[in-house]
């Protein structure tokens, strides 16, 4: 045994042994993290062995650069890479837990305005095996350090080093066309990163993603307004036209966005040990004067929050990696929805309790046109008071109502709710519904969070009703993105009440609601299909705001002549007729279809090739900044200069907009209507006592 291990020893100290080994170490380790960390669907005989080879290239490569230097420095350099390459490898591997998706430079830029908060999520996502990625590097350090492993000071050959670094190149051809013969134009076409990696590797990924961003940068700089021209073509054979019945009857009323973080479509009608999830927001769901869709999905990609907000006031996408909002939202030209309704004589605020530079809110709510952004600067705060992300919702809406009779009428008012967001805890005496009882840590806290948000959102629609909003307001509300992410397969399956879960089923799985409620408002559940990037022109429509010149990619959910294909970021689709998830094709009862006619042949091609131009057009007017050549009729170019969401300014402006504009306040003879709010939040109970 002993000699054995001397044997190894006598070997490692060699450089061109020792540099073998490191790679093979790297390798598997990538492999196995593969593995065990990472869902990356891979599916046949080929694709595993893409998965076995695409480490290899890369790790020739970056190892064997350290061969060109001789003695110490070449094996610190390698232990060095190691090093990098492992940080790498875990980062991704905490980030896809939970985002089911792959770190980018637009995510770890935007890290800034996204991290506030995050402890507690990192701690949640962590699991002790994931620290054995670091393995390798400790203990082959030591050897190095105790001299277990000796410096091997003879100089390599620079053409044995070259051949290596010819080899890695060598190796990453064949992978590469490998791959793409596999999966036809995965460097032109994909939008999904999980591809990216399952064929050519986490490290290429990253190299990959760090040009992608240089090439977004460089396509702004190079945009002209000549790019517009196939926007505009497509805005011309696309654009739907209003349903008659639905236009214009929303015309003058109060608007409110009520956001339901992390809110899936399941939840509606829930129970839990017989006892309904969300009553409330079921009731309002089935209200004879709530228009609510049942076949709305969430098409949000890395951005997730954001890329809603994104979609729903802008009607374009979010991006293929990274953040709208915070790499675009302070420099971009944009006609989003607030600066729309400004300019036809509606106030527009934005709520949220927490801090303003989340998701760069506070430099992208002045690009969107919002007169007011009501963030943490604005509320109370106290020990009990926050949990995760943010105020709690009860809260965070009881106090939200003093700014809200203060908004000048008719007013657009977006209130961002955060308690029902991941690692979705909750304390104790806010507790009022059991578990689920699936096993999973992740899953079985959410329907108490989901609850606790629809008591919340009880407690405000019976505000509004008791202070008169509640008649002459629109109310939107929406799930902005999943709760649990499709890595939780086990769990949703127990969750749906299925043995098992396809593709297709955790597609489905991706609902959300919308719903859009008025008194008077001819109601029902409408089974169109649709998703975020058509709630503006819904709106719009609804308010009679004409809008048959702007650009929106997506369509008014209740026109007649839309078409219902909904475009995911990473380039699946669905449809009430056909669904193509990854590389399999589903019909309208999610059957798989393992052979295709002609005609189906021809209409999955059509709904491909919709859903790849759509996405290509919006990352086309966001990356190149298009909006700044063209302006729709009758609007007027935001100037981010005329709003400022210091408390003191705030408040000075929203006092002198009351003299011109009728408040709820002034409504009620210049009496607060906060009494009229009416919680159970226990935080506040024991204050009173």
């Amino acid at each position: 045994m002993s000699s054995g291990l001397g044997k190894i020893r006598n070997a490692l100290n060699n450089r061109i042994v020792f540099f073998v080994f490191l790679v093979v170490v790297f390798w598997l380790k990538t492999y196995v993290t593969y593995q065990t960390k990472f869902n990356l669907g891979v599916s046949d005989g080929m694709q595993q062995a893409l998965l076995i080879l695409n480490p290899i290239p890369v790790g020739l490569l970056l190892f064997g650069a350290a061969l060109y230097f001789r003695g110490r420095k070449s094996y610190w350099i390698m232990m060095i890479i190691d090093l990098i390459q492992s940080f790498w490898l875990f980062a991704n591997v905490l980030y896809y837990r939970e985002f089911s998706d792959f770190l980018s430079l637009g995510i770890i830029k935007s890290s800034g305005s996204v991290s506030n908060n995050l402890g507690l999520s990192i701690m949640e996502i962590i699991h002790p095996s994931d620290f054995l990625i670091f393995f390798d590097v400790v203990v082959i350090s030591l050897l190095l350090i105790f001299k277990i492993i000796k410096i091997d000071n003879r100089k390599i050959k620079f053409r044995t080093a070259g051949m290596i670094s010819i080899a890695a190149v060598a190796l990453f051809g064949i992978n590469l066309s490998l791959a793409e013969k596999n999966r036809p134009q995965l460097l032109t076409r994909t939008f999904d990163n999980n591809y990216i990696v399952k064929y050519l590797g986490i490290n290429f990924y990253a190299g990959y993603n760090a040009y992608q961003t240089y090439k977004e940068s460089s396509t702004r700089a190079n945009a002209s307004s000549s790019d517009l021209k196939s926007v505009l073509n497509y805005m011309k054979t696309n654009r739907t036209s209003p349903n008659i019945s639905y236009y214009g009857k929303a015309k003058g009323k109060n608007v409110f966005i009520f956001h339901l973080e992390s809110f899936q479509q399941f939840l509606i009608n829930y129970k839990v040990d017989g006892k309904e999830v969300t009553p409330n927001i079921n009731k309002f769901y089935s209200d004879s004067s709530t228009l609510s869709f049942d076949n709305f999905f969430n098409q949000v990609g890395q951005g997730k929050t954001s890329d809603a907000e994104t979609m729903l006031e802008n009607s374009l996408f979010g991006l293929p990696s990274g953040s709208v909002m915070t790499s675009y939202g302070t420099s971009n030209t944009f006609q989003a929805m607030p600066a729309i309704l400004s300019q036809q004589g509606y106030s527009t605020a934005a709520m949220h309790g927490d801090v303003g530079s989340f998701w760069n809110r506070d430099n992208t709510y002045k690009s969107w046109g919002y007169q007011y952004f009501f963030n943490d600067n604005y509320f109370k705060e106290k020990t009990n008071y926050s949990v995760g992300y943010g105020l709690k919702d009860k809260i965070f809406l009881k106090q939200s109502i003093q700014y809200l009779e203060q908004l000048p009428q008719p007013f657009y008012a977006k209130i961002i709710t955060v308690t029902n967001h991941y690692p979705y805890e909750l304390d104790k005496m806010n507790q009022t519904i059991s578990k689920t009882n699936t096993g999973d840590q992740t899953v079985d806290g959410y329907v108490q969070t989901a609850h606790y948000l629809d008591q919340a959102f009880g407690e405000f629609i019976n505000y509004l009703k008791k202070s008169g909003l509640y008649n002459n307001s629109m109310i939107v509300a929406y799930g902005d993105h999943y709760g649990i992410s499709n890595n939780h397969k086990k769990a949703i399956s127990q969750l749906l009440g299925k043995k098992s879960v396809t593709s297709y089923d955790l597609a489905m799985f991706q609902k959300v609601p919308f719903m859009i409620h008025m008194p008077g408002l001819k109601g029902g559940v409408n089974h169109t299909y649709g998703g975020e990037i058509d709630v503006m022109p819904t709106l719009l429509d609804l308010l009679g705001v004409k809008n048959n010149d702007t650009i929106q990619l997506g369509n008014d959910l209740l026109a007649s002549n839309r078409n219902q294909t909904v475009a995911f970021r990473d380039g699946d689709f669905v449809s009430p007729t056909f669904s193509k998830i990854g590389s399999k094709v589903y019909d309208s009862t999610g059957k798989e279809l393992n052979s295709l006619t002609k005609e189906q042949k021809q209409e999955v091609t059509k709904q491909q090739e919709r859903t790849d131009k759509v996405l290509s057009l919006s990352d086309k007017i966001v990356t190149g900044d298009l909006l700044r050549f063209y302006t729709p009729a009758n609007f007027k170019k935001v100037n981010k200069a005329d709003y400022s969401y210091k408390y003191s300014d705030a408040m000075k402006k929203l006092k002198e907009a009351q003299k011109k504009k009728k408040s709820l306040i002034e409504q009620n003879g210049g009496k607060s209507t906060t009494d009229l709010f009416s919680t159970d939040a226990p935080e506040l109970k024991n204050e009173s006592k």
